[in-house]
């Protein structure tokens, strides 16, 4: 007689209810409430640097075209002053989340102000301004308003010592992400000889201190594989106790040194403040448990339904880095698959040769535009080496001469651009209407092979 297969689904089942207990056990939430805090005043802090500096009209008021995220076409800046009044909004809904007052609007309204600037202007795109939107929208779940907060003060009812351990196991998840799949992109050729950080650094000579070795190769080097090593160990040796602190300091070594060499705002302080949530979540009493009132959290009423939705969004967090891989080439160079996969620093782009030709349909007469006469400088300096970027000018300027002249025009474009340093090689074909080409996520035939690959 045949044996009987297992039931998957009760041995599957003992390992859920683990899950479950697992994620709903309590655990301090003293340092979600202080990460609330440094996150709110960062948030305020970064959006007074721009009202203060003129970046909100810079970026978001004087250019007359913003180029777009696929499928977010629609997100626009407010007609006149509005952006400076969003601005202005954001700082006092960040200020807000850090005092813990109406916390969940304020974090609503935080993450929306926060993503509308992020969608504005592809050509603004970084990596850090995507994770501070990741973080935002998790804050809005988030019960990092149960203790030290005006709500909880003014509301004893939601005043809690604890949170479920799935809430602060999803907030070192996702700090954690920018950290290992940053190193995991780092693992390739250009990186491993030192580049583009090499080209980098050389034109930092004139740093305090440091200014004349950053030329030197040896240095390029020890940068790019201590980034690399530094990358994929930091969660490990947060997370063990006896590298915590050690670890902690090079966490802002290397933090500041970023912050130090490269213009990326309050990015450094961010992750210094989010790398503390590797730390026994009781560290902001030192080390000593919370003796308030404990209570549900909202977890325990509905926690199968929490966690699936915990589950998508990891998974998507874990897909989206890897999904280059549908795509042939090399993600450097075609850029396909490029956004929201943490591959910080990994490409420098020269431009030797970018010039835009219209040809009018009907009647066969060709030209040269200048890219000046509808972008601002800082657009036009961004736009070469990224495919997606020359694809939407072209058919902006298509549409441009239909609404002005009536005119149909073909726009085609011969870029010739060198990566990390090699030789220049044509990105797209010339013989190709930009304009006529679809915005969609399939390959785009009309980026060319990158310098060495098969079939060059």
């Amino acid at each position: 007689m045949a044996a009987e297969e297992p039931d998957l689904e009760q041995l599957a089942a003992p390992r859920l209810r683990r899950l479950l207990d697992a994620a709903r056990k309590p655990v301090d939430g003293a340092s979600l409430a202080v990460f609330r805090m440094a996150f709110g005043l960062l948030m305020f802090f970064e959006a007074v640097v721009y009202l203060k500096k003129g970046y909100v009209r810079a970026l978001y008021i004087e250019p007359k075209f913003h180029f777009t995220y696929l499928g977010f076409d629609w997100v626009r800046p407010w007609l006149g002053d509005g952006m400076t009044v969003h601005f202005v909004v954001m700082a006092l809904a960040a200020l807000l989340v850090a005092a813990g007052l109406f916390y969940r609007m304020a974090a609503v309204v935080l993450f929306l102000a926060l993503s509308q600037v992020f969608l504005i202007d592809a050509a603004e795109y970084l990596n850090h301004l995507y994770l501070i939107c990741l973080i935002a929208f998790l804050m809005i779940f988030l019960p990092a308003h149960r203790m030290w907060s005006i709500d909880a003060l003014r509301r004893p009812s939601i005043a809690s010592s604890t949170v479920s351990a799935c809430w602060l196991w999803l907030m070192r998840i996702q700090v954690g992400v920018p950290y290992f799949f940053g190193g995991i992109a780092k693992l390739n050729a250009d990186w491993l000889r030192g580049e583009p950080l090499g080209m980098w650094l050389a034109k930092r000579g004139d740093f305090p201190w440091i200014g004349p070795w950053l030329g030197e190769k040896w240095v390029a080097y020890f940068f790019s594989y201590s980034g690399l090593f530094l990358d994929l160990a930091f969660v490990p040796l947060l997370m063990w106790k006896r590298t915590r602190l050690p670890a902690y300091g090079l966490v802002l070594c290397f933090n500041a040194m970023n912050g130090w060499l490269f213009d990326i705002g309050v990015f450094p302080w961010m992750m210094a403040a989010a790398s503390l949530l590797f730390f026994p979540p009781e560290w902001p009493r030192f080390g000593r448990k919370g003796k308030g009132r404990e209570q549900v959290d909202g977890l325990a009423g509905a926690s199968k339904p929490v966690l699936a939705g915990i589950a998508v969004y990891l998974a998507l967090q874990v897909f989206l880095p890897f999904r280059h891989w549908l795509y042939p080439g090399d993600v450097a160079w075609t850029e396909e698959g490029h956004l929201y996969s943490w591959r910080m620093k990994l490409r420098d782009k020269q431009p030797e040769n970018m010039a835009f030709r219209v040809r009018d349909v009907q009647g066969g007469h060709e030209w040269e535009i200048e890219p000046g006469d509808f972008l601002t400088a800082r657009q036009k300096l961004r736009m070469p080496g990224q495919p997606d970027l020359i694809h939407q000018f072209a058919i902006h300027v298509a549409e441009e001469y239909r609404k002005e002249y009536g005119m149909e025009v073909a726009v085609t474009v011969d870029a010739r651009v060198s990566l990390n340093g090699r030789p220049s090689a044509v990105l797209i074909d010339p013989k190709v209407d930009l304009a006529k080409e679809p915005r969609n996520l399939w390959h785009k035939s009309w980026i060319t092979l990158a310098p060495g690959e098969p079939g060059r």
